[in-house]
């Protein structure tokens, strides 16, 4: 008898998601412009300073509900409530880790999904002034599937609106405000891939950065990509001050193929070229992650390729331990070994910080994001998944190791 051949088998999600609920129809309020808002308001026979009062509540007090728009009379408020959605995060539980330094909000959106999003302060020393970064989600789910990041066991459930992405950052300014604080940073590094939700998180970049809305400096909003090239391509063309961050992880294509499965479509040579051309146009310097995992991406000869690959490159790598995920049989690298891989690539000319890990203990430190009331993994899967990455990793490596003989 003829012998069947049997595919690998696909791994699914490992974490139950919440049922899809009804979406609201109505607009959110950040993701629109004074233009959009204008035309409204002359629709309704209102005055032109309307819109800047309802811009004010939005923007600069951070408002979540028709109560707050106080300088608007009472039947206008209550048109703007049937209109709009003046906050689109419906609900928000607020853990904290590092002596309240970091974090972690679990938001529920109107179809009952969960996404996260994570605060961290920075406390002042020496020069360095106090500081507090926000990142923010761009999909609930993401659909890259990164073997050692915990939101790709989600699967991809749905990107997020331009307002559900901005009202993440509302969220923490508002928090902070009330300490007395302001927010000094944004980071699109939270849930899902920036790039595959591009024109959102465009928009959503534009909000925040524009003087009239959020009014956060571009300089100090960073995007991040596993390497979705229109993406880069869209954002060269803008040749805006964003920050570009390029989550690269490993140099050599075979074992990229098998940490970031997306490099299958966009080879990494491809992808730090595409950055290049970014940091070119922009005079921007591309920031690159890389996350350290034991025996995995942490060998000498790793680095060497690293170095080689972004030698000439206006680039600073940025190192980051592997933080604890259920489903991965990896983990961190010995502190030492990320000193001496760092100090190779110093010592090639690439700028290069080791990241200190936050709120880990929380699951919000990077590659932890799984809105983790969504339900725990079952055993089953965990290990099924466990013996894939075993089996795919060292393939990866035995192959590299072929190849060099």
């Amino acid at each position: 008898m003829d012998s069947v051949p049997v595919s690998e088998p696909q791994a699914l999600p490992l974490i139950p998601v919440p049922p899809v609920g009804e979406r609201d129809r109505r607009p959110g309020l950040a993701g629109l412009d004074q233009a959009d808002l204008g035309r409204w308001f002359a629709e309704r026979r209102q005055p032109g300073y309307r819109v800047r009062q309802l811009f004010d509540h939005v923007w600069q007090a951070s408002a979540v509900s028709a109560d707050e728009l106080r300088t608007l009379p009472a039947a206008l408020r209550e048109e703007v409530e049937q209109a709009f959605r003046i906050d689109t995060l419906v609900e928000t539980e607020v853990r904290p880790a590092d002596a309240g330094l970091t974090e972690k909000a679990l938001h529920r959106i109107d179809d009952g999904r969960l996404v996260e999003s994570v605060l961290m302060r920075y406390p002042a020393r020496g020069q360095r002034r106090w500081r507090a970064t926000a990142c923010i989600s761009s999909q609930a789910g993401c659909a890259v599937g990164c073997p050692f990041c915990a939101t790709g066991e989600l699967g991809f459930m749905r990107d997020l609106t331009t307002a559900e992405i901005v009202d993440q950052a509302r969220f923490w300014r508002r928090r902070l405000a009330a300490e007395g604080r302001r927010l000094t940073n944004i980071v699109f590094m939270g849930m899902g891939e920036p790039f595959l939700n591009a024109d959102a998180v465009l928009a959503a970049a534009e909000a925040l950065s524009d003087p009239r809305r959020f009014g956060m400096g571009a300089r100090h909003i960073t995007i991040s990509t596993s390497g979705v090239i229109p993406g880069m391509e869209r954002l060269i063309e803008m040749r805006p001050q964003y920050t570009l961050a390029v989550s690269l992880h490993a140099a050599r294509p075979e074992l990229r193929d098998v940490l970031v499965p997306l490099n299958r479509r966009y080879p990494v040579g491809d992808v730090v070229a595409a950055a290049t051309a970014y940091s070119r146009q922009t005079g921007r310097r591309v920031s690159y992650e890389y996350v350290m995992i034991d025996g995995i991406n942490d060998t000498p000869r790793d680095g060497d390729e690293l170095a080689r690959l972004l030698d000439g490159r206006h680039a600073h790598v940025n190192l980051i331990p592997m933080n604890p995920v259920a489903h991965t049989p990896w983990q961190a690298s010995p502190r030492e070994r990320i000193d001496d891989f760092a100090a190779g690539l110093r010592q090639a000319g690439i700028r290069t910080t080791v990241r200190r890990n936050r709120g880990f203990e929380i699951g919000a430190a990077c590659g932890q994001l799984a809105a983790d009331q969504a339900g725990a993994p079952a055993p089953a899967a965990v290990a099924r998944r466990r013996e894939l990455l075993v089996s795919r990793s060292a393939a990866a490596l035995a192959g590299v190791q072929t190849a060099r003989g």
